[in-house]
């Protein structure tokens, strides 16, 4: 039961990251003409944002998180930052935490 909780922490941890790289790459794309770096990230991100979703359903299910706690494991993928907090309060599933 634990492996896709782990795996899912995981990747919201890289799927942070590929959101916080925009930061970078946005204006590599727009400023100094260089539209690769941006599309590299764009489809990492996409493809992890897929991945954050998928496993989150089946975290949820398997966890039997409530749908607020769902709602908002995904609106923190939605926020710079959001998974990395989200991660503390929500995907530790330590006692009393």
């Amino acid at each position: 039961m634990q492996s896709y909780l782990k795996l899912f922490r995981i990747i919201a941890f890289i799927e942070g990251i590929s959101y916080l790289l925009f930061g970078i790459t946005v204006p590599l794309k727009y400023w100094y003409d260089m539209p690769a770096p941006n599309m590299i990230v764009g489809m990492m991100h996409g493809f992890l944002f897929i991945a954050y979703a998928l496993l989150l359903i089946l975290v949820a299910g398997q966890h039997k998180w409530t749908w607020l706690k769902m709602a908002l494991a995904f609106a923190a993928s939605l926020l710079p930052f959001g998974t990395f907090i989200a991660d503390k309060f929500i995907f530790n599933t330590k006692p009393g935490i």
